[in-house]
């Protein structure tokens, strides 16, 4: 899908500022920058590399962005945008932007006096290297000049430059291949890191100067550090007389640039990494075989979420971008629409196999190590949904192989989670899986503010029962499946599952709302609590207090009946826990109270801790990150129920496709072709947190494979 913009688009600075590109390189490295060119965060950047030997985590902002001016006799007028702290400093080159352009990578073209310049930019897969050419068309009657300063920063992601770096720069002139011009290529060391590059261009070493006053809007307006610093060393210049056509280019990696990319192969190496890289998205769009234009965009958005990973030697899934890294729960969760929906089944092996070794008294990592340091198990749903990807991987592959492997360690999850493991996980007498304790929030719904725990939910979490009795499920259908091929041990899986089942049916129904609750909290009344004037949490009395949301303090509210998007996924999961007619209330009472086209709310907006906002300083946006902000990823799940519960009718079918024309919508809005991590709860129009989500974007891919595939 190409995805084009106009100049009614870049009516504003602020308008041209709204939506970025984003490609990555399978290291943990990217590209991106707004579709103005400009850099609205501190992670942006021309390249973001990422050493092999460190990936994926360990990234440096090296070229920040592009100031680009076009000279015309006496005239110069940049090409570039960019904000500054000094308003009268401000680069405005969106002015002159004819169109700006995304399918592979992104291409702007400005018109300007005469001349015709189009700019492309390109990323290549499993390399720290980026390709910059610059077509030049002078249509005027004078002589004209493009004048690129690189603006450097060598420094980890998220760290400020400071003024006392260093930089040292060499470069020398090579012959071009016969019949072609020479070019210029060389090296600059700085902390550590060192870039080459190559130009066609006329290179010019300059005394080493820092830009102090970058001003990052989008980082601005959610409390994160909203100046930056750059540093220049070199400009490249490309002159073109009145009617030449020149194609000028900049290559930089932080390896020497080599073979099919070095101009010593002549010029149009930007041309070549293009149409590697077009081969490549193309090859990923055929295999994951989608009829929906949709659906083969977010097939190629699901691919820059996969990554290598150098501590274990095998591929991960970054949670989202700029900002996150991998996590168990979150790789766990987008591991079926990212590889399995796209077809993507080796990638999915790989994935599993890592966490396979890395499973511990039953706990999956939530984070994985870095260098020395060992992997942090904080999570009760990461060896769960393991279970759950195993069973849908085999579904597609039939693979026993694979599962007879996994056996043990499955084995091993459902042994330690019914005998008690850390973090106060262990099956209780009724079958249900309890979990959390204390400041340790084990759920997706994990932030902590110092003592304060915005949405807690120790106890019994709805989606973990939901979990827990699925993978009780899939063990009872693998132990039958593979009968004679795996080791049999005595447990009958199928009891465990249906004594789970009756407990769920008995205490999570909420008969008065018409839904599950959210979680089961505590003894007494904390179960049974159907208007939240008395509860507990983790067996210690609640009511009204002035600490809402404060670890094991009062609470004004129940968490119990708080109606949450948590319980679509008791609807989605392959396995039912309630009879029909229960599954369908959950669905539509989700969607009269937390349905919104982009996303589920995680809160009803008539709870008295509902927050319409997500934005300001980090205590503000975590305060309302779980309490109403509305986040894509859920609705992948809705969606699923929704066709489960009406039998994956062709109605039902026309139903959700029409529904997904808002996502279909939202590709171009933040993130150009990506879907992001959450907007605001009370009027979602704006994308916010992570621009880029993994799970968001796997979720509504499992969406679109159901609805090309024949269901049951």
């Amino acid at each position: 899908m190409k995805f084009i913009y106009g100049r009614q688009d870049f009516k504003t600075m602020e308008r041209g500022e709204e939506n970025c590109y984003l490609m990555t390189n399978g290291l943990g490295g990217f590209s991106s920058l707004t579709m103005a060119g400009s850099c609205s965060r501190n992670d942006h950047a021309l390249l973001m590399s990422c050493p092999a030997e460190e990936a994926p985590n360990h990234r440096y902002n090296m070229i920040h962005r592009m100031e680009e001016i076009l000279i015309q006799g006496e005239q110069k007028t940049h090409l570039s945008t960019q904000e500054f702290t000094e308003p009268s400093r401000r680069e405005t080159g969106y002015r002159f932007l004819a169109s700006f352009s995304y399918e592979d990578y992104p291409v702007w073209r400005y018109e300007l006096g005469g001349i015709e310049i189009t700019k492309t930019v390109v990323l290549v897969p499993n390399e720290n290297t980026v390709g910059v050419s610059y077509e030049i068309w002078n249509r005027s009657a004078d002589k004209a000049a493009l004048e690129v300063i690189p603006q450097l920063e060598f420094v980890p992601k998220g760290v400020r430059l400071s003024q006392r770096q260093n930089f040292t720069f060499t470069a020398e002139s090579c012959s071009g291949p016969e019949g072609q011009k020479g070019y210029t290529r060389g090296r600059i060391r700085s902390n550590g890191q060192t870039l080459y590059f190559e130009t066609n261009g006329i290179l010019s070493q300059t005394l080493l100067k820092f830009q102090t006053d970058l001003y990052y809007a989008s980082d601005a307006c959610d409390g994160r550090g909203e100046t930056g610093c750059t540093a220049v060393n070199h400009t490249v210049m490309f002159k073109v007389l009145p009617g030449q056509r020149v194609m000028g280019e900049i290559t930089y990696g932080t390896a020497p640039i080599t073979g099919r990319w070095s101009m010593r192969s002549g010029a149009g190496g930007t041309l070549r990494m293009a149409e590697c890289l077009t081969q490549y998205r193309d090859s990923l769009r055929k295999r994951a075989g989608f009829a929906d234009e949709t659906a083969q965009s977010l097939a190629v958005a699901a691919d820059q979420f996969v990554s290598y990973r150098a501590s274990t030697d095998k591929q991960t899934i970054l949670a989202g971008y700029p900002f996150f890294e991998d996590w168990g729960r979150d790789t766990m969760i987008a591991l079926s629409g990212c590889c399995l929906s796209v077809k993507q089944y080796e990638v999915a092996e790989s994935i599993l196999r890592t966490f396979m070794m890395y499973c511990k008294k039953g706990l999956m990592p939530n984070l994985f190590p870095e260098g020395k340091q060992e992997p942090r198990y904080n999570t009760v749903d990461a060896a769960l949904l393991f279970i759950i990807a195993v069973y849908e991987y085999f579904l597609r592959t039939r693979d026993k192989a694979f599962v007879t492997g996994a056996w043990a360690v499955m084995r091993e999850i459902i042994d330690w989670y019914r005998r008690g493991t850390d973090y106060n996980i262990a099956m209780e007498e009724d079958g249900l899986l309890r979990a959390g304790e204390g400041y340790d929030q084990v759920t997706w719904m994990d932030v902590r503010i110092g003592d304060i725990l915005p949405t807690p939910r120790h106890g019994k979490p709805v989606e973990i029962n939901a979990y827990w009795y699925n993978a009780l499920c899939i063990m009872d259908f693998f132990r039958k499946k593979l009968k004679g091929e795996i080791p049999e041990d005595g447990t009958d899986y199928g009891a465990m599952a249906e004594r789970t089942r009756e407990s769920f049916r008995e205490k999570f129904w909420n008969e008065k709302a018409g839904c599950l609750k959210d979680v089961l909290s505590g003894d007494g009344k904390a179960n049974g609590a159907e208007d939240g004037s008395e509860a507990c949490i983790g067996g210690q009395a609640v009511g009204e207090g002035p600490e809402i949301g404060a670890g094991t303090t009062k609470r004004a509210v129940c968490p119990d009946t708080q109606i949450r998007c948590n319980q679509i996924w008791a609807v989605s999961l392959p396995f039912s826990l309630l009879d029909r007619d229960r599954e369908k209330q959950v669905v539509e009472t989700v969607f009269r109270k937390l349905y919104t086209p982009l996303g589920l709310r995680t809160l009803d907006p008539a709870d008295p801790e509902f927050q319409p906002f997500y934005g300001g300083e980090q205590l503000k946006r975590d305060l309302a990150y779980h309490q109403g902000t509305v986040w894509t990823y859920p609705l992948g799940g809705y969606y699923l129920a929704y066709l489960k519960v009406n039998e994956y009718s062709e109605e039902a079918k026309n139903h959700v496709r029409s529904q997904l024309e808002s996502i279909a919508a939202s590709l171009r809005e933040g993130c150009i072709g990506q879907l992001p991590e959450i907007y605001d709860g009370g009027h979602p129009v704006s994308s916010k947190g992570c621009f880029a989500q993994a799970w968001s974007v796997g979720e509504i891919l499992r969406v679109y494979e159901t609805l090309e595939r024949e269901c049951p």
